[in-house]
């Protein structure tokens, strides 16, 4: 240990606490310590206390002692005497003899079955039931009646000497009265110089002026470079702090925001409450997949339906469905129904805001994206819930391809931290071609996303020429890869320990 190094480092107050200990032949209370010190409060001596103990040069031993006072009924026996030796005091003065309901002329009636009872106890009194219950002093009690007892001895005492020490046998009786006596635990601490403290000693400590801390008033009076500055170990513990701070599923998104603006992406937003048309039907989802099913999507009672007003569009993507419209594909084959499509919902996916957008901007070029709520009726597990994120983009240019689409995706997940990224071919109604996005974390790959080109019987209908290149991705999946979680669910519930200790991104 670099003792030197060491004192070098040390507070005024540090010093002072192991000076004075030496002074004190090694140990003493934070009291003494004040007092013989120079100390002004106990607070200056605990804290130096602290910081050497971490540096291994005192010991903080903490005794726990128990200490006494009266309570209610104890101050009130102070004053009356005790119900049991006023009752015995009442039958010396009547010949030694009293009926039971003769000591309530002294006695409250909630004391007289207390004073009764220790009688018996302590043999001052023989009790005799003839047509009513008398009492008979004994010779036992007559002796004890000018003797002040151990108990009223105690209770003279602790009316003096509050919260203090005292032998617990002795107290036994009254303690097991209530209300009588009250009873806490006192910590008191020893401060105790160590072997390294003893052996600091014998270098040669001074108390000279330092400063602690530069202040606007040392640099302009010049002082600091006059004054010697107390040097800091930046190595010594010190306690964490946690002050409040973006909560981190808020700050990932903020995170993915900031990463699309760069890459000269737009924001746009959508409606949680939906229609089956534009949720579903403009996408060329067919009517009939199990994902329109009750046990998949969540439907609204009120409202519980939305009147399509964009009667065009209505009949373009009507005839899509049926046959393919003008778009050379064969459709589904089925008729059409206007009434399933105005059926209301809670948005499955942002898909439905990015065609909304297209719809109203059909001309190119556009880079747009979102990161919103979707609702899916999941049962909840380590990595479902029915509420969740999900990250949308789309890029509409003259000339864009496949190849393109790769290349965003891949340059958003490296920016994200992930360096492996790899592509499979993948299946929805609404791409063609498609993709799912797969990235290599903790030594496997993770399913991320969905993604793929716009197919004709999606843009065509809402008056889009040039190709769409268009991506969902889901975030919690996401976070969890961010913040190494193995339960989705840890996300939303405030783990106040995770909340605090999970670092700002």
């Amino acid at each position: 240990m670099d003792f030197d190094k060491i004192i070098q480092e040390l507070s005024q107050n540090e010093k002072k606490v192991l000076l004075t200990l030496k002074k004190l032949n090694g140990s003493a209370s934070p009291q003494e310590l004040v007092k013989q010190g120079d100390f002004t409060q106990v607070a200056e001596v605990m804290n130096a206390a602290s910081w050497l103990q971490s540096k291994k040069l005192v010991a903080i031993e903490d005794h726990i002692t128990t200490v006494y006072s009266l309570g209610k009924e104890g101050k009130h026996f102070v004053q009356n005497g005790l119900p049991e030796k006023r009752a015995l005091k009442y039958l010396s003065e009547h010949n030694g003899k009293s009926s039971l309901k003769d000591l309530s002329q002294i006695l409250e009636q909630s004391e007289i079955s207390v004073a009764v009872g220790w009688l018996r106890t302590k043999g001052w009194v023989n009790i005799k039931k003839d047509k009513e219950t008398l009492l008979e002093i004994t010779d036992q009690g007559k002796k004890v009646l000018e003797i002040e007892s151990e108990e009223e001895k105690a209770l003279n005492y602790l009316d003096g000497h509050p919260n203090t020490t005292f032998e617990k046998t002795k107290l036994s009786s009254l303690l097991s009265r209530k209300n009588v006596l009250k009873e806490k635990e006192q910590v008191t601490s020893t401060i105790v110089l160590t072997e390294y403290g003893k052996k600091a000693l014998e270098k040669r400590i001074e108390i000279t002026e330092e400063i602690s801390q530069i202040t606007s008033a040392l640099i302009k009076t010049g002082d600091w470079e006059r004054t010697a500055i107390r040097p800091y170990d930046i190595h010594a513990f010190a306690p964490a702090l946690y002050g409040g701070k973006t909560h981190p599923l808020v700050a990932l998104i903020g995170k993915i925001r900031d990463i699309f603006i760069e890459m000269g992406f737009q924001e746009i937003e959508g409606d949680y409450v939906e229609s089956c048309f534009w949720d579903m039907d403009v996408l060329f989802i067919p009517q009939d997949h199990p994902a329109r099913e009750m046990q998949d999507t969540f439907y609204c009672k009120n409202p519980k339906r939305f009147p399509i007003k964009e009667k065009t569009l209505l009949e373009s993507i009507a005839a899509v469905h049926e046959n393919g419209g003008t778009t050379k594909s064969t459709g589904w084959g089925y008729q059409f129904s206007r009434t399933e499509g105005e059926k209301t919902l809670l948005r499955t996916h942002t898909t439905v805001s990015t065609i909304r957008y297209l719809y109203d901007h059909p001309q190119p070029p556009c880079k747009v994206f979102s990161i919103g709520r979707v609702f899916r009726k999941e049962n909840i597990d380590t990595t479902h819930l029915p509420e969740f994120y999900q990250i949308e983009g789309i890029i509409h240019e003259e000339n864009a391809n496949f190849r393109q689409l790769l290349g965003i995706l891949k340059e958003f997940y490296r920016r994200m931290g992930f360096e492996k990224i790899r592509f499979r071919p993948g299946y929805f109604p609404y791409t063609e071609p498609s993709m799912e996005v797969d990235v290599f974390w903790n030594n496997k790959w993770m399913e991320l996303g969905g993604s793929g080109m716009f197919r004709p019987e999606v843009t065509e209908p809402v008056g889009v020429k040039s190709p769409v290149l268009a991506w969902g991705l889901g975030l919690e999946r996401l976070a969890m890869q961010a913040f190494g979680l193995k339960d989705i669910r840890s996300l939303y519930i405030s783990d106040l320990e995770w909340l605090q200790k999970t670092p700002l991104r």
